[in-house]
């Protein structure tokens, strides 16, 4: 038996469902009965599967455990934000898919390594191309335009009476990183659905609390050059050392390391947010997935430190809309993330794009309103004990025709976890994981 190793990176800005799907993948892996479009499991070459102990010692481990023990529980409770690392394997045993592989082989394993990451720890890789003078600039440019600038408006106030040629202060770089903060974290809570917050540690810090590296925040350039001993040299210092200690460790230890990558995107709550939340996703997206190395893979270039040979961009929470329009929802992620998908394209990358559900906690139903049939949702709301069917309007194609008053139209509301305390073994029932899965490892189970 030839063991085969994988590792997936399971990617996205806050909020995108990243602990949900990562829960449902190995559930799904573990019972395998609701993965129907995986063609190991529709060939009947599936044998099983189990989670094995992880290979990297220093990275936590997923806890699986708790979370299928949450979201199954008789009160079902979606889990908390990711906040640190984790990491999980996933042995699968399988039979190979020809004859001749069948002979030489027999049973084969594939070694499935899931990596789940913070959000927010994403958006510190674009940081890498940058300088602190650029870095300050975008970020203060950004911070003076609605809807950011109301959420700035007392960082920016402190900051107009500082001067950065000035002498470096350490009460003054901390008041400043501060407030800076307190606006960052003011825009992950806003209603808007703001994914743009730089630096990611700066609202999760992890172990870095209170640490030098996180007391610095962006400043206006100088007119003249700044002297070693200014607090703009001071910023610039810390900002390079985050880099440096933060930023670029993290991405060789985790990201440098891919083969496969999911890349969740929130589609639907950007559209509950409006069009400024729609164009900032699509900024921070395109931002990150710079920082990737996107490309053809082999087996001689995994062990050498091999590229992302494969990508997909999934639409999550695909059940919050009825299955007519999911074929809208993806074609509207398609073209947010035209650009960037086209590049990975040219690089060498095979990139899909599709709507998916890790866990379906709606059903999709006729109702009449005004004689007319339409298709509408049906599930329990957040807050709410019983079910509800709901409308949610219908979503364009394409991202250029939203519209103010077009966005206005429609209504998404978040719902409960289903219940299945009764699951009798099954998986978590999902929309499309198995398509997903298929794109992902189907061609390592061959």
């Amino acid at each position: 038996m030839l063991d085969g190793n994988l590792r997936i990176g399971v990617t996205g800005l806050r909020r995108s469902g990243k602990t949900v799907l990562t829960t449902a993948l190995i559930d799904n892996l573990l019972h395998a009965d609701r993965l129907p479009f995986l063609d190991v499991v529709a060939t009947g070459r599936f044998i099983a599967a189990r989670m094995e102990p992880q290979p990297d010692q220093a990275v936590p481990r997923f806890d699986y455990e708790s979370q299928i023990a949450r979201l199954t529980a008789p009160d079902p409770q979606w889990p908390n934000n990711t906040k640190v690392t984790s990491q999980v394997r996933v042995a699968v045993r399988y039979m190979p898919g020809t004859m001749l592989k069948r002979r030489l082989l027999g049973p084969t394993r594939l070694n499935l390594d899931i990596v789940d990451y913070p959000g927010e720890w994403l958006l510190d890789l674009p940081l890498l191309d940058r300088s602190y003078a650029e870095w300050s600039r975008e970020t203060l440019e950004l911070a003076r335009r609605p809807p950011r600038d109301a959420l700035a408006a007392e960082w920016l106030a402190y900051l107009s009476n500082r001067d950065p040629a000035g002498p470096a202060e350490e009460a003054v770089a901390r008041r400043s990183a501060e407030l800076y903060t307190q606006y960052l974290l003011a825009c992950r809570a806003s209603d808007q659905l703001l994914s743009l917050i730089q630096p990611g540690r700066f609202v999760e810090p992890g172990e870095l609390v209170g640490a030098p590296v996180l007391a610095f925040c962006p400043l206006p350039e100088p007119s003249a050059r700044a002297g070693r001993h200014t607090l703009w040299a001071m910023m610039e210092e810390r900002f390079e050392a985050y880099k440096t200690n933060v930023v670029r460790r993290f991405f060789t230890e985790h990201f440098a390391r891919l083969d496969r990558q999911i890349v969740l995107v929130d589609v639907i709550g950007a559209l509950n947010a409006g069009p400024a939340a729609l164009a900032d996703m699509q900024t921070s997206l395109s931002a990150t997935l710079e920082s990737f190395r996107h490309g053809r893979s082999s087996w001689l270039g995994r062990l050498l430190g091999g590229r992302i040979d494969r990508v997909l961009f999934a639409a999550t929470k695909a059940d919050h809309i009825p299955s007519n329009q999911h074929a809208n929802l993806r074609r509207l992620l398609d073209g947010l993330v035209e650009e960037r998908r086209n590049a990975i394209r040219f690089e060498g990358a095979r990139v899909e794009t599709m709507a998916i559900a890790a866990l379906k906690c709606t059903e999709t139903v006729m109702a009449e309103h005004q004689g007319r049939q339409l298709a509408c949702v049906r599930g329990i709301p957040i807050g709410r004990t019983e079910p509800t069917v709901l409308y949610p309007g219908e979503i364009p194609d394409d991202h250029r025709l939203l519209t103010d008053d077009g966005v206005r139209r429609l209504n998404f509301l978040d719902f409960r976890p289903p219940l299945l305390s009764a699951r009798q073994g099954r998986g978590l029932p999902n929309i499309r994981l198995d398509q997903a899965l298929d794109f992902l490892i189907g061609d390592f189970l061959s």
